[in-house]
């Protein structure tokens, strides 16, 4: 009688959690609308641009390609990166584009090969992006990345960085096309 109705209690809670697993994969949630306006950043897309004389080097021209995928699941665009820098000199990347609904804003996470990481959060008001992080530097201070979009295809872009985080001094700015 003792092993039936062992048996039966393990058959019991198989079965509740056969039902949970289930439960919980039908209900998973699904990106949101918000998810989907980062499809614009999805593909190859080159960028030139202009590095100013300043904390990051001597200046000159830039240029940088991007081969952007959607992450199985459609929660987050990953970007790999490489970049030619005259100021800089030549390193790759790899970012991740997301959407924090508890925030509600878009995240930005990227690792370098020069060892850098950068973490910003991102808002949208139409056609113009911002995303602001915290830069380490000495003192520590402010990074803001600005795209406006100018087509289905193309935006341009500025990078400043602050000290105090309310006055900004421009970095490098530029344009992106998207490869057809």
């Amino acid at each position: 009688m003792k092993h039936k109705s062992k048996r039966t209690l393990t058959l019991f809670i198989a079965t509740l959690l056969l039902t949970a697993a289930a439960s919980a994969q039908m209900n998973m949630p699904k990106p949101g609308p918000e998810h989907k306006k980062l499809d614009y950043f999805t593909g190859k897309w080159t960028c030139d641009g202009d590095t100013k004389p300043g904390p990051m080097g001597p200046g000159g021209k830039m240029t940088l390609s991007d081969d952007n995928k959607w992450m199985e699941g459609g929660y987050f665009v990953v970007m790999h990166s490489e970049f030619k820098s005259a100021s800089m000199g030549n390193g790759s990347g790899i970012a991740f584009l997301g959407y924090d609904a508890d925030e509600r804003k878009y995240t930005y996470n990227e690792f370098n090969s020069m060892g850098e990481s950068t973490f910003s959060k991102g808002t949208v008001d139409g056609d113009a992006w911002t995303w602001i992080g915290d830069m380490k530097m000495n003192p520590p201070g402010k990074g803001r990345f600005s795209e406006k979009i100018l087509s289905p295809s193309s935006y341009t872009f500025k990078f400043e960085m602050s000290s105090d985080g309310t006055n900004w001094t421009p970095i490098m700015d530029g344009k992106c096309t998207k490869s057809k």
